[in-house]
Parts: C-alpha cells; structure tokens; sequence
C-alpha cells in the first residue's frame, strides 16, 4: 500500500507540473522550466506567479503586471518589459541579455548574480533595487530613479547612466570602467573600492560620496560637485569643491 500511495502522489505531483506549463496566464501560475517563448504577454497580470527556469526569450511582457512574480533562473534575453509593474520581483540568476526594462517600475527588485549585458532601463524605477554580481556591461540606464540601489561587486562597465538619480546608492567593488555618470546625481553614493577607470563623471554630483581606495586613473571630472566627498585618500573634500577634491 505504501508503494501504490506513493506512486500516486508521485504522477498527482508529475502531472499537475506538466499540466502547469499549458495553464492560461493568470495571478499566482505555476510556470517552472517551460517553454514560452515568442508568446505576447502584454498587459498581462502575473503578480505573484512562480516562473523559474523557463525560457521567456523574445517575449512581450510590455505593460504586463508582474510584480512578486519569481523570474529566476530564467531567460528573458530579448524580453520587452517596457512600463511594466515589476515591484519586489526576482531575477536571481536570470538572463536578461538585451532585454528592455524601459519605464518599467522596478522597487525592490532583485536582480542579484543576472546576466543583463545590453540591457535597457531607461527611464526605470530601480529603488532599492538589488543588481549584487549582476553583470550590466553595456547597459542603458539613464533618465532611471536608482535612489539607494545596491550594485556591489556588479560590473557596469561601458554603461551609461546618464542623467539617473543614484543618491545613496552602493557600488562597493563595483567595476566601472568607461562608464558615463554624466549629470548623473551619485550624492552620498557609496563607491568604495570601485574600478572607475576611463569613467565619465563630468557635472556628477558626487556631494558627500565615499570614494575610498576607488581606481580613479583617467577619470573625468570636470564640473562634478565633490564638496564633503569622502576622497580615495580618506580626506574630506571642502564644500563647494568643482572638478578637483580641495
């Protein structure tokens, strides 16, 4: 008896998993390890719903409610979530290669160890939102509300987040190379440690940032606000400092 329950419970688990990928769009479904390719999910409402592993690539999620939804795992590269609702969803290890997050709102979202190289977030609502590892190379974040993100260690290098509120933002150990902060406002943003080589930070507002053992070589800072900056040296720039720590 024990080995026929058992059995039962097994193909109950087994089918309700297969029949799961066939299930209609909806809040809360059950998408794991499933082929969705190609599929037009615009304004579609999938808050909460589980969509690990599954392949998502090339797919309009565009205008869609997603947000608790669990992408992780998943690949989303090529993925349109243009102003979608995004708010605390996961992306733990998903692959959103040249995905476009543009306008999408984005609070809370965690992005940690993704791959997102190419991608494009424009104009997005990341606050406190969490790109810990994730690999931004070359990504488009500009005009974007990244208020007290999180990018340690992320590598963002040849991005542009130009224009992008980053106040109190952290990116200890991040890598930063080439990348443009031009006007962007990184005021008492946390850059310990952070490779900016060859960066654009012309007109940054850098007021009361924490530069500490950063790799500034090449930098450009012509115009940047560096007052009460928190220099690679560990000395405190004067108020009012333009383009050079005083």
């Amino acid at each position: 008896m024990p080995v026929l329950m058992a059995a039962i419970l097994m193909s109950l688990i087994f089918g309700n998993a297969f029949a799961a990928c066939n299930d209609p769009p909806r809040q809360g479904v059950l998408w794991i390890s499933c082929d969705k390719q190609n599929l037009d999910l615009s304004g579609a409402d999938l808050r909460g719903a589980i969509l690990t592993r599954t392949n998502f690539s090339n797919v309009n999620f565009s205008k869609a409610k997603l947000s608790g939804a669990d992408f992780s795992f998943s690949k989303l590269s090529n993925a349109d979530m243009t102003e979608a609702w995004l708010d605390k969803a996961l992306f733990l290890s998903a692959d959103l290669s040249n995905a476009n997050l543009s306008g999408a709102r984005l609070v809370g979202a965690k992005f940690d160890r993704a791959r997102l190289p190419g991608v494009n977030l424009d104009q997005a609502n990341l606050a406190q939102a969490s790109f810990y590892q994730a690999d931004l190379t070359g990504a488009s974040i500009q005009q974007a509300d990244a208020q007290m993100s999180y990018f340690n260690q992320a590598i963002l290098n040849k991005a542009t987040l130009s224009g992008s509120n980053m106040s109190r933002a952290t990116l200890k150990q991040a890598s930063l190379e080439d990348t443009r902060f031009i006007k962007t406002n990184l005021s008492g943003a946390d850059l310990t440690d952070a490779s900016l080589l060859f960066a654009d930070l012309s007109d940054a507002d850098l007021t009361g940032a924490v530069l500490v053992d950063a790799n500034l070589d090449e930098i450009n800072l012509e115009g940047a606000a560096l007052g009460e900056a928190q220099w690679v040296d560990r000395r405190r720039c004067r108020r009012g400092s333009i383009s050079v720590c005083r």
